[in-house]
């Protein structure tokens, strides 16, 4: 008997070595995908208007690289494609739209004057259905609609707590459910005039294969994992909130 069981507990020993090195390859995806926002603004989105003892226990629960790396673990559990996603995302084109995107947030003002002239000037049909097909591809709505909605939720239980009063999960989420459509439309608006201001000078058939690199089977799935698991996060966290 313990010669049949010495070779399982090696094999659970290198199972827990393993599962950590899985959960810290994803990071690097989750940065290049954008996943890692969600981690890194949720504690100083939630902080806001918020006491000074309270700041400093959002901050512990909310902490970006502690909630990443569980999101890593947890999603990690489901995805075994790291390699094809990284291939990915980490090519050369990739690179280049996110040149792009990062030298808008070092100049926002443009994009501000952008989104004023998109009033008076709609984009053409062809080009707008491209950014469409990137957004519904890269879930570029659907994770800042996320973020915004948990946050929101998580909010609501705060102010909830501090009048004395309380609400399950269940409960919660009834209550800030129709908020959640208002959410989303806001935040593809915002995503869209984004991204026909960055990509403006990108020629379509380039844009066109930065859409089809995020439909890949792998990305697509590390995009959708993680959709899941992010609220199951926030609602731990929100449980841990109501003690």
């Amino acid at each position: 008997m313990r010669f049949f069981l010495l070779p399982l507990l090696l094999l659970a020993a290198l199972s827990a070595r393993a599962e950590p090195a899985a959960s810290r390859a994803l990071l690097p995806l989750f940065e290049l995908a954008g996943i890692h926002l969600l981690c890194e603004q949720s504690a100083p989105l939630l902080q806001r208007g918020q006491g000074e003892a309270e700041q400093k226990r959002l901050a512990q629960l909310f902490a970006g690289e502690a909630f990443c790396l569980e999101l890593a673990t947890r999603v990690a559990a489901r995805f075994d494609a790291v390699q094809q996603a990284r291939e990915r995302l980490d090519s050369p084109l990739a690179r280049r739209f996110t040149a792009l995107e990062r030298a808008v947030g070092e100049q926002p003002e443009g994009l501000a004057e952008y989104r004023q002239r998109l009033l008076e000037q709609p984009p053409r049909g062809a080009r707008l259905e491209l950014v469409k097909r990137l957004d519904a591809a890269a879930r570029t709505t659907e994770l800042a609609s996320l973020l915004r909605y948990e946050v929101g939720k998580t909010q609501a239980l705060l102010a909830l707590r501090a009048r004395g009063e309380n609400l399950d999960e269940a409960e919660l989420q009834a209550q800030t459910q129709k908020q959640a459509e208002a959410i989303r439309q806001s935040s593809a608006q915002a995503v869209e005039s984004f991204m026909l201001y960055a990509y403006r000078q990108m020629p379509s058939d380039q844009l066109a294969e930065y859409a089809a690199l995020y439909e890949d089977a792998s990305v697509s799935r590390l995009l959708a994992i993680s959709l899941e698991v992010v609220p199951q996060l926030f609602a731990e966290r929100r449980e841990q909130l109501r003690r």
